[in-house]
């Protein structure tokens, strides 16, 4: 059962049929279909405490992971990590939000302290 008080951040894909949940009691990333049935789960130590969510336009699901110090890049399915976008060494401390701006490019990592990381992608 999932709770009202337990969602930390949320986002819908972008054909509308997915919804992601960042779990706040379970530190996981949590996939579920339009109607509310759960499709995937998603933890892993490298994830840390899961704290900013984004899904771009093209359907990237980027994940924080707060206490690991890293932005994630998780499969579309929500089940498995498709790459590390940043870490500590790039910068990232404790990352509470991101958000991919297809205008510049460039994803925005919102930090502890407000300090924001601007990281260009091709």
């Amino acid at each position: 059962m999932l709770l009202c008080f337990a969602v930390r951040k949320c986002a819908v894909s972008p054909t509308g049929d997915k919804l992601y949940i960042i779990s706040y009691y379970q530190n996981k990333l949590l996939t579920l279909a339009r109607d509310g049935t759960l499709l995937a789960t998603y933890s892993d130590p490298a994830l840390g405490v899961p704290t900013g969510l984004h899904v771009t336009p093209a359907g990237q699901v980027l994940v924080c992971g707060h206490l690991s110090h890293t932005v994630l890049q998780v499969g579309w399915e929500g089940e498995s990590e498709l790459a590390t976008l940043a870490t500590w060494e790039d910068g990232v401390w404790y990352p509470r939000s991101v958000c991919y701006s297809s205008t510049t490019s460039s994803i925005i990592v919102g930090q502890w302290a407000d300090n924001i990381l601007v990281f260009r992608v091709e």
